[in-house]
């Protein structure tokens, strides 16, 4: 089994910036991808980043130039840096990882609260 612990969400302003952090523990070796997944009211659960184990990135299209994925392998941890951020990125943001490249993403956090609003 792996644990994700995330942290970070937040009440930010449009413009401003959040950076989410992700922990890992537990049988972090079947872990090859971490991501960011993030769920609003009444929208369906999108994949906003991903990050393989090798550095590989993939992005939602809606936050291409706005958010960084990174990772660190020593230290177990993925991050989202969230900047320009907008009333419709606010969403609960889950940490997920999976040990394939394929397939859908079998473990879960319990989500961290973003909401961007004046």
């Amino acid at each position: 089994q792996v644990q994700l612990v995330e942290s970070g969400g937040g009440l930010v302003q449009p413009g401003g910036s959040l950076r989410l952090s992700c922990a890992a523990s537990g049988n972090i070796f079947n872990i090859y991808v971490m991501g960011w997944y993030r769920q609003a009211p009444g929208k369906q659960r999108e994949l906003v980043a991903s990050i393989t184990h090798g550095g590989r990135t993939n992005y939602a299209d809606s936050v291409k130039g706005r958010f960084t994925i990174s990772g660190d392998n020593a230290k177990n941890t993925v991050m989202l840096q969230m900047n320009s951020l907008k009333p419709e990125d606010t969403a609960v943001y889950y940490c997920v990882a999976k040990g394939l490249v394929t397939g859908p993403f079998t473990y879960w956090g319990q989500g961290t609260q973003v909401t961007v609003s004046s």
